[in-house]
């Protein structure tokens, strides 16, 4: 996002596991970070020293288990709630602005962008045990600091509680050993840390660029608890032999989301190069300044192979943006929010 460069690094980006906007970046001096650094210190054995210079000395000297030691103490400590330490942070030289505000402002490297998020971006992440619907606000409070009052309400309503409403889609039905808000904290979780920032980065990028965008959502079932979890999708879009000898349909999604991602870089879009799966849909570009119909690349619908189905569902298919849209429109309006 840093325009003030005397070159162009990136001639076309592939920008996967969320996005600039995702989740929260804070000043480098918010409290969040103040607390994890002193706690990070202390852990170090520096905590006895005052003066900056005298804490850098003893870290610099301390052995790389100490500080390795240290450093898995706080992030573990502060994992649970997914407020992870030691994140990019605000620093006016390398992040210059919060994110949201380089897009408001019109001015980024317009390059070609392949982009996409997965259909489960929250599982490997929240707690697996959560079982109250308090327990689910408290999660957002939690992580959410600044939001007020009545954004938890609303995402409360948002994601129905299946705990009062029978008709939720979050009601858990499945045969495993996770709480009863599981479900639903994975999809609201997902849906504010990775599924709706790449998709406000298409958006953006889309509306304010002459260079196209395309955009993908990985459907494709691993296992009954993750569903399609997130960074799935790297063994098939390398074209890995461990996914390839699994079935063939699972070599056939292989082979057409490599196709797709080696012709975009090789030529910026992902239908030019036509190689061995020549036959794959036209992945058509996203145009974010259309109210609606709006189109993304949907890949391994339906393909629960791996998770101990039958069904092989659809390779690849462009579809209207319509998934989790509602959901979305709320977290963009909170974005660049943080403690």
């Amino acid at each position: 996002m840093n325009t003030n460069l005397d070159h162009t690094y990136f001639h076309r980006a592939v920008i996967e596991s969320g996005a600039a906007t995702s989740r929260a970046v804070h000043p480098y001096n918010a409290a969040l970070h103040e607390t994890q650094f002193r706690e990070f210190v202390a852990a170090a054995g520096c905590s006895h020293l005052s003066s900056d210079h005298e804490i850098l000395t003893c870290l610099r000297a301390a052995p790389s288990a100490v500080i390795t030691n240290a450093s898995f103490t706080v992030f573990d400590r502060y994992n649970p709630s997914v407020r992870w330490a030691f994140q990019p942070v605000i620093d006016n030289a390398l992040i210059k602005q919060p994110p949201i505000d380089a897009w408001h402002s019109g001015h980024w490297n317009r390059v070609p962008i392949l982009t996409g998020f997965n259909t489960n971006e929250g599982t490997y992440y929240v707690p697996t045990t959560l079982a109250t619907s308090d327990e689910f606000m408290q999660f957002f409070r939690t992580l959410l600091p600044a939001y007020t009052d009545q954004d938890i309400r609303t995402i409360d309503e948002l994601y129905p509680d299946p705990a009062v409403h029978e008709s939720s889609p979050y009601l858990e039905t499945r045969n495993i050993s996770v709480g009863p808000q599981y479900k639903r904290v994975e999809a609201a979780y997902g849906h504010y840390a990775y599924a709706c920032p790449v998709r406000q980065t298409a958006r953006f990028a889309s509306a304010g660029q002459q260079e196209p965008v395309f955009l993908y959502r990985w459907a494709l079932n691993k296992t009954v608890q993750g569903g399609a979890n997130h960074g799935d999708q790297m063994a098939y879009e390398t074209f890995n032999p461990e996914v390839r000898a699994i079935s063939k349909a699972q070599a056939e999604v292989a082979g057409t989301f490599h196709a797709y991602i080696t012709s975009f870089i090789v030529r910026g879009d992902p239908n030019a190069v036509k190689g061995r799966f020549a036959h794959r849909p036209r992945w058509e570009p996203y145009d974010g300044s259309q109210a609606s119909g709006r189109r993304i690349m949907v890949l391994g619908e339906g393909n629960n192979e791996r998770a101990g189905g039958r069904s092989v569902g659809t390779t690849a298919q462009m579809v209207d943006d319509e998934w989790s849209r509602r959901e979305c429109e709320f977290w963009w309006t909170k974005s660049g929010v943080s403690d």
